[in-house]
């Protein structure tokens, strides 16, 4: 009888303990939380990890629906869904990337960057089908006024708390996976650099109030992302397909020109309308109340404005730049095509053969010259 071959084991809470089971922590910690709902001494406690807080009753036409706003308590919430991030990722991995890994025998280069593109292909994919659930549902896309109209939106419905809470809590979740993946120190300040922009703009739109126009920019943003990492794994498995990267620069110019006419629509022309509301820290609303005047506005709106600027420069120069590597490549194998069909290409001779620079005839004479006539 054949015994499966046991895994090398590590010693307890050693480095390499901590990344090979760092899912399984996770695990263990997220089921106490769990369990700790089954006893009303700790159930109150378990609950500021598990649901939003700071609820409050809005009284509406219909009646009375209950909102949210911000506060510190979220932190905690943030915490517990780290780790939820932490164990979904460690699935996808085992169950998935790592089964599609063993058949295609990439390098080591392309092995990292087809676990990058397939985190990011699961993320986008989930985070733009619930975006655009939120936005449908709620109402932004059918009235654009929403987007500046009764600003700062304060109270928050459960879905859109609960939605950058889990967005958060994800790129947060993706700072301590730069370690349990051991990613090359190339790449580490590459993926820090996005990480730390969809914080600021994730928890900047949370802070401000500005948790419309977010929903409607992220569901943008993560379009155009997941193109492009749908057409690495595809570039991945199939070196001359190289289709959806021209749809990606297609999404990617029409997400862009959608992106700057939001912010200038909304920061520009939509809030300056709004009239300005008294500080009520207790309502949330400090940091909207900062924002909304012209100064700190304009002063955001060129900050963006720059930024998307920067981001179409880059682009145009890799989308010039893989164009020219194209062609050149097109060229260089016409010529060596041209160059192989010189080479194929059969000789004409003269009947006979050669001997002494004269052309003797098969017989081994010369051949006669012929005569011309005189006129």
């Amino acid at each position: 009888m054949a015994f499966r071959r046991r895994a090398k084991s590590h010693p307890l809470f050693s480095q390499e303990f901590l990344i090979h089971n760092h899912a399984d922590i996770g695990f263990c910690l997220v089921l106490s939380v769990l369990v700790a709902l089954m006893f009303e001494v700790s159930a109150k406690t378990a609950f500021l990890f598990i649901l939003p807080q700071y609820n409050v009753s809005v009284p509406t036409a219909d009646g009375e629906l209950v909102h949210y706003h911000y506060g510190l308590k979220d932190l905690v919430t943030i915490l517990f869904y780290i780790f939820i991030a932490i164990i979904l990722h460690a699935v996808v991995q085992e169950y998935a990337l790592d089964k599609i890994n063993r058949r295609l025998h990439l390098s080591k280069i392309k092995h990292s960057k087809f676990n990058e593109s397939g985190q990011l292909v699961t993320f986008h994919l989930t985070s733009m089908i619930w975006c655009l659930y939120v936005v449908v549902t709620e109402g932004y896309l059918s009235n654009p006024r929403s987007l500046w109209e009764n600003y700062p939106h304060v109270y928050l419905p459960f879905q859109v708390k609960f939605f950058y809470l889990c967005q958060l809590a994800y790129w947060l979740h993706a700072l301590p996976e730069l370690y349990f993946q051991k990613v090359r120190k190339e790449e580490i300040p590459r993926q820090l650099r996005c990480i730390a922009l969809y914080l600021v703009h994730i928890a900047g739109a949370y802070l401000l109030n500005l948790t419309r126009l977010g929903l409607i920019l992220l569901l943008l943003q993560y379009l155009a992302e997941f193109f492009f990492h749908m057409a690495r794994l595809v570039y991945f498995t199939d070196e001359n397909n190289e289709k959806l990267f021209n749809i990606w620069a297609v999404v990617f110019v029409v997400t862009r020109l959608f992106t700057l006419t939001l912010y200038i629509l909304v920061i520009g022309f939509g809030l300056p309308r709004v009239e300005n509301q008294a500080l009520d820290p207790e309502r949330g609303n400090f940091f909207s109340f900062l924002f909304n005047n012209i100064l700190f506005r304009m002063s955001v709106l060129l900050l963006v404005c720059l930024f998307q600027a920067s981001v179409m420069w880059r682009f145009i120069h890799f989308q010039l730049r893989r164009w020219r590597e194209y062609w050149n490549e097109q060229s260089s194998r016409k010529r060596a095509a041209a160059g192989t069909k010189q080479q194929a290409k059969p000789l004409k001779r003269d009947s006979g053969y050669h001997e002494n620079g004269v052309v003797k005839a098969e017989n081994g004479t010369s051949p006669r010259t012929k005569k011309l006539k005189s006129p």
